[in-house]
């Protein structure tokens, strides 16, 4: 798999899946493999901090979905991480997901990955759920090809907002031009 792209809202169809999807897709037209997953349905329980991940290299909590998620960022070239904005952050579903990380950063399992940060916000915050995204993978030491950020509250409202949507088109070519640079 090439591409990866999450979507941490609990909002199987929301604005967050509809900006990562359109990446996704502009990305599979130009003949490379794309994967997508949602948070959604998902069990990811918070981080513990109980160091077991220190020594195991993995995380110790291991009866919730983050496992299957974390086996896929590790095998993606480029991720695509997409949350909604609650509260002027990302969302706790997503923050789950990034702080089990933690247990691939000792042997810097995630680094040399390019990733695309991808935020919503209904009115305001998707700056500093940009900044949250951005920490994770700096941390990681991905590179990153760029970023988005939307505005929508209803599923479906971020279409509107056109700055977004082209946004989200230039990030895909972006991703084409690094996995595909001959072309």
């Amino acid at each position: 798999m090439n591409v990866l792209g999450i979507s941490g809202s609990m909002r199987k169809n929301g604005n967050t899946a509809l900006l990562v999807t359109t990446i996704l897709d502009r990305v599979r037209e130009a003949g490379i493999e794309t994967e997508y997953l949602t948070l959604a349905d998902m069990d990811i329980r918070p981080c513990t901090g109980c160091e077991v991940c220190r020594e195991a290299k993995w995380c110790a909590t291991e009866d919730d979905d983050w496992g299957r998620v974390a086996q896929k960022m590790i095998d993606c070239e480029v991720l695509v991480l997409g949350a909604p904005t609650y509260y002027y952050d990302i969302n706790g579903q997503t923050k789950n997901l990034i702080d089990r990380t933690y247990s691939l950063f000792h042997d810097r399992r995630l680094a040399g990955r390019k990733a695309v940060a991808v935020a919503v916000c209904a009115d305001r915050g998707g700056e500093r759920s940009l900044e949250t995204m951005e920490g994770f993978l700096n941390a990681h030491e991905f590179s990153y090809l760029g970023y988005v950020c939307g505005r929508g509250y209803a599923p479906g409202d971020v279409r509107k907002d056109e700055r977004a949507m082209k946004r989200a088109r230039q990030v895909a070519d972006t991703i084409v031009r690094y996995l595909r640079p001959e072309d």
